[in-house]
């Protein structure tokens, strides 16, 4: 592992931080923002009586997540998955009960969870959704090499910012600043410059010591007019 004198380890330091505190929260601001589509979407194109079954199970699954019935969540779920595998509401109530399940404390649960709609997803976004909470919470656990595979798969094009930050996060754990910084950088300049995550890689940069020269900056904002 690559060694750093102080003030390199402190920049490595408070770039963890800013992971730490906030990528967890952002990943599942994205699963909530993605969930909601997904059910609209489950909703316009399962309309027949399989979709009526599987949208009252995930109707369930949800009850279950507001109680905090960490036991039910995983009950429901599973009827959800091993009888609507192929229905949308199947996807999201994956990525619904994975949350409940780490929030809980559940993190072997949440990742089988996450794990299960990586292997069996059809809506590709959502997958890729899941790809990259198991990936951060493989980071969580250490498990680098492994949320490494994650990340490198391959995702929707609008995807591909939030796999390289996410690579910067797992790079960087490993010691691997110069690595860390690259994929840090190029999630930084394929991002819309509207997106208010640049912002929070833009941080991760700066804490690292490389921030993005204002020219570039001044020029994303004046592109993004």
């Amino acid at each position: 592992m690559a060694t750093y004198n102080l003030e390199q380890q402190e920049q490595l330091d408070n770039a963890k931080h800013l992971w730490k505190r906030y990528g967890n929260l952002v990943t599942w601001v994205l699963v909530i923002a993605l969930g909601g589509y997904a059910a609209w979407t489950g909703y316009l194109y399962w309309q027949n009586d399989k979709a009526a079954k599987a949208g009252g199970l995930y109707e369930e699954l949800d009850r279950a997540v507001v109680a905090g019935d960490v036991d039910k969540i995983g009950r429901v779920f599973n009827d959800l998955k091993d009888q609507y595998a192929g229905a949308t509401f199947a996807e999201q109530g994956a990525l619904l009960a994975a949350r409940a399940q780490v929030d809980a404390g559940k993190a072997d649960q949440g990742q089988a969870s996450l794990q299960w709609l990586v292997d069996n997803g059809k809506n590709d976004d959502l997958v890729a959704v899941a790809r990259l909470r198991l990936a951060g919470l493989l980071l969580d656990a250490k498990k680098y090499d492994e949320a490494l595979k994650l990340v490198d798969a391959k995702v929707p094009e609008e995807f591909k910012p939030l796999a390289d930050d996410r690579r910067g996060d797992i790079l960087l754990s490993q010691g691997k600043k110069d690595e860390a910084l690259k994929a840090y950088q190029a999630a930084w300049m394929a991002m819309d410059a509207k997106v208010e995550y640049r912002r929070f890689i833009e941080g991760k940069l700066t804490a690292l010591g490389e921030p993005p020269a204002p020219s570039v900056v001044q020029g994303s904002a004046s592109a993004a007019h």
